[in-house]
């Protein structure tokens, strides 16, 4: 790396896929504009605008866009990063930090050392030591039965398919799948699509989609109903989130 904080600004169009591959640094990637989908053997993340995702050395990942998207990321070598992260965690984006990394992307990739890009960087690493992390992850399974079951209802998180009819195409019995869902994810198995049904409404939310489309969508009841389970989980309604994308 030419420096202790790179930034790299890319842009990606909808459904362009970058496959697996890792870093010998510590990667935050973030986008501007538009929603990601990352993957990992350690999970599944769904990554709109606020939010973040730091990723550790080594850690094997593939990105997936699901819309345009103005992707700026940093490198941070692993000394003066320290103990930033173990694995992947997301965190919120500050307005701060999103105006820190958008000012470092507009600098060169070798600035001076002693000059503002040098000041931009320093800044970043206070700030991300000091963002929120978001419990948002989808676990992902090793089982290949398991994958198979989650892959689907990863995309088609609204699906009003039973588990017995899915579980026949996973090539498993239902209650196999069930015992196996905390051994696999550390979730049991209605946690783990809740999980899913968070991750869809957040970059749905970063679209600026209503609750009663997003409710609709993920197969809930009702509109209440899914924000019942999104407080709940989040301590926060979906209101807050869609006020906080339209810069309410």
């Amino acid at each position: 790396m030419p420096r202790t904080v790179t930034a790299v600004p890319s842009e990606g169009a909808y459904g362009e896929l970058v496959e697996a591959h890792s870093h010998p640094w510590v990667q935050l990637l973030y986008a501007s504009e538009g929603v990601m989908r990352v993957r990992t053997e350690l999970g599944v993340w769904i990554i709109p605008p606020r939010r973040a995702l730091l990723i550790a050395p080594g850690v094997v990942h593939e990105l997936t866009m699901l819309s345009r998207v103005n992707q700026r990321t940093l490198y941070i070598g692993t000394e003066a990063a320290g103990d930033l992260v173990e694995g992947c965690k997301v965190l919120e984006v500050s307005p701060l930090l999103r105006e820190l990394i958008l000012a470092l992307s507009a600098e060169p990739v070798n600035y001076p050392e002693d000059g503002r890009g040098e000041h931009l960087a320093r800044l970043i690493l206070l700030e991300l030591r000091r963002m929120e992390t978001v419990p948002i992850a989808v676990p992902w399974p090793r089982d290949r039965r398991l994958q198979a079951l989650c892959t689907d209802i990863m995309d088609h998180p609204g699906s009003q398919r039973t588990l017995e009819d899915r579980a026949l195409d996973a090539g498993a019995s239902a209650r196999t799948l069930i015992r196996l869902f905390p051994k696999e994810t550390g979730l049991h198995y209605r946690q783990w699509v809740q999980q899913v049904h968070l991750a869809h409404a957040f970059a749905m939310l970063a679209r600026g989609e209503g609750v009663g489309t997003i409710a609709r969508t993920l197969g809930y009841a009702s509109p209440s109903a899914f924000t019942s389970m999104f407080r709940r989980l989040l301590g926060r309604t979906p209101q807050h989130y869609l006020a906080e994308w339209r810069g309410v």
